[in-house]
């Protein structure tokens, strides 16, 4: 049994001497134990005979894929006890099978494949979240930070703060080790606690404020901050001590804004629709419109030509829900104004609906297309982007409180009712809504404009129409308060 006892957790070149020495000798695996420092090695380091404490003599070579590098570079540094017994392993392997580096089914290369994303996000990490506090030292200053990386990764990430931070002189403290730089130099300390590090500076309070005056929460998702920002870094920076309180005092803002726009006597009757003063309604709507104009809650803001909202009476008893804009929605800033749109208002008018009586609006609010080359091709939005623009649904529906909903197409089904569930089996009934509101679904009309036999297109066409005057019918029950005990034609 070879024992080899490497210098530091993250020694790099210590591990390559070593198993380099180690492929010369041919000796396998199984028969090397592997530790750092003073620590133990695994459980055959017990075993290893007194003469074999130290890694044998570097001997001749051979050639390794140049992908192995760089499993090497960042696995060593992660903080499973077992990588550099695995790295060697795959080393071993790679003699007789050097193209097993690219096998990501095989599970050592699987695992250590893992290993080094983990070991890249938490160097991403240390590079987003570590904060410089100013301190004085001599006649100059200090910039101090504190971080608490997941794996071995301080030294190997020292080179992206000298490069970056060249003209200052900073320092950051780890509990394993801190580095130094001078302006000129890189040295290395002890490890350090917490207590060690400055706790903040004048500079803080001016940040602060900033940071309150262009907090957006149309732009916060929380969910996608909690997976690249744990809550583990936010006593790091001094912004997250700010997000709850500023969250909380947008949501309040939020109620107030509602509250105020819902007469009182409404609240006794909250699915009748208001046909008087929607003045205050009005500029809650107006409000929220401009909000969303500014919103980045998915990627597809960065594609689209801006955010299309929907349009309507403040006091709509019928929202339709569409998919997404298109095309021409798209230019124009308006939902339904393209070949679905006119489709739309024809079979509104033989249903006898007045489309300035309804509001529209879609479950994704930006254009989801892909170039080729003048053209923009429709893309179908997918469950990310749909979850991400259901808070904009969700408060249209607060200012608008309409009775009944009619979802056009599979995509504002699971907006309004969640994954699950095909046109088929949801058509042709009321669902139920958490606040008392009925949802219905239909198709969208893109579809028919999609439907090669003519006959059948007709028919859909039919029951499209047929669909849209009972949701009318429904809305038109609720809100003055009758049962309105309608059945879905087949």
């Amino acid at each position: 049994m070879r024992h080899i006892r490497l210098a530091r957790a993250d020694d790099a070149d210590g591990w390559r001497d070593a198993a380099r020495a180690l492929i010369a000798a041919s000796v396998p695996p199984e028969r090397v134990s592997w530790s750092v420092g003073e620590e133990g090695g695994d459980l055959f380091a017990a075993l290893a005979p007194a003469g074999e404490a130290s890694a044998p003599e570097p001997g001749p070579g051979f050639t390794v894929p140049r992908a192995f590098l760089e499993v090497m570079r960042l696995a060593i540094v992660h903080r499973d006890p077992e990588r550099f017994g695995l790295l060697y392993t795959l080393l071993w392997r790679l003699r007789t099978a050097p193209r097993l580096i690219e096998d990501r089914a095989d599970p050592l290369v699987r695992r250590l494949d893992e290993m080094v994303r983990s070991v890249r996000r938490d160097m991403h990490k240390m590079r987003a979240f570590v904060r410089f506090r100013e301190v004085a030292e001599g006649e100059g200053s200090r910039f101090v930070a504190w971080f608490e990386p997941d794996h071995h990764i301080v030294r190997l990430n020292a080179g992206f703060f000298v490069r970056r931070f060249a003209a200052m002189r900073w320092s950051i403290l780890t509990p394993e080790c801190a580095i130094h730089w001078d302006g000129e130099r890189l040295t290395e300390g002890p490890g350090a606690s917490p207590a060690d590090a400055p706790g903040g500076d004048p500079v803080e309070a001016m940040w602060h404020g900033y940071y309150a005056a262009i907090f957006n929460p149309a732009r916060v998702k929380i969910g996608a901050m909690l997976k690249e920002m744990p809550r583990k870094y936010w006593k790091n920076l001094p912004e997250t001590a700010l997000i709850p309180q500023l969250i909380a005092g947008a949501q309040a803002r939020e109620t107030q804004m509602i509250a105020a726009a819902t007469p009182a006597d409404d609240a006794t009757a909250p699915r009748r629709a208001v046909r008087g003063d929607s003045g205050d309604r009005g500029r809650a709507w107006a409000l929220l419109r401009a909000e969303a104009a500014g919103c980045t809650r998915c990627p597809l803001h960065a594609g689209a030509g801006g955010t299309v909202f929907g349009e309507g009476p403040v006091d709509a008893r019928l929202m339709l829900v569409g998919e997404q804009p298109g095309d021409r929605e798209d230019q124009a800033g308006r939902p339904f104004v393209g070949p679905a749109g006119q489709l739309l208002d024809r079979a509104l008018g033989e249903a006898g609906i007045d489309r300035g009586r309804l509001y529209l609006t879609n479950a994704v609010k930006h254009f989801k297309h892909v170039q080729r080359g003048p053209r923009r091709i429709h893309q179908t939005p997918g469950p990310a982007e749909i979850d991400a623009c259901a808070w904009w649904i969700e408060q249209e529906r607060l200012v608008i409180r309409p009775p009944v909903l009619l979802a056009l197409g599979a995509t504002a089904a699971r907006a309004l009712l969640g994954p699950g569930g095909t046109i088929a089996a949801l058509r042709g009934r009321a669902h139920r809504l958490a606040d008392g509101a009925e949802a219905w679904v239909t198709v969208h009309p893109s579809y028919l404009l999609r439907l090669p036999d003519a006959d059948r297109a007709r028919d859909e066409y039919r029951r499209f129409v047929d669909d849209l005057g009972l949701a009318w019918a429904r809305a038109e029950a609720l809100a003055g308060g009758g049962a309105g005990a309608l059945e879905a034609r087949p």
